[in-house]
């Protein structure tokens, strides 16, 4: 088997109009595309895909499982804004050797890194 991409990530959610609110409103997203009369919706971010969607029992929230890491322009702004719209952090700001991020979770606690990589120059050895 040959994977050539990922062709989405997708966030359960329990409430679309709460979720839409945070993932348009908060974090600014755009929607690219609604489906299934609105129980699924789709954010182009950059060249990938996020989708939301409550689909039923069989596909819950969750602070334990997968999650999606958000690459941002500028990492201190985002934490800012993220901070002045009382979004919880589970993971306050921090550096890695090649990165700095927090984690968040949206309204139903599933887990969002927001991510910046470091420029060559501020890299250190990842090990």
């Amino acid at each position: 088997m040959k994977i050539n991409k990922i062709a989405f990530v997708g966030i359960p959610v329990t409430d679309m109009k709460r979720a839409r609110a945070f993932y348009e409103d908060v974090l600014g997203l755009k929607v690219a595309e609604e489906m299934m009369s609105g129980v699924w919706v789709e954010y182009a971010v950059g060249d990938d895909t996020l989708a939301i969607a409550n689909v039923g029992e069989q596909w819950r929230p969750s602070d334990q499982g997968t999650g999606a890491a958000l690459e941002v322009e500028d990492f201190d702004e985002a934490i800012k804004t993220l901070k002045d719209r009382q979004v919880t952090f589970t993971t306050e700001p921090m550096d890695t050797p090649c990165c700095h991020m927090a984690i968040i979770q949206d309204p139903d606690g599933n887990n969002i890194v927001i991510h910046k990589i470091k420029q060559e120059s501020e890299k250190q050895p990842c090990l």
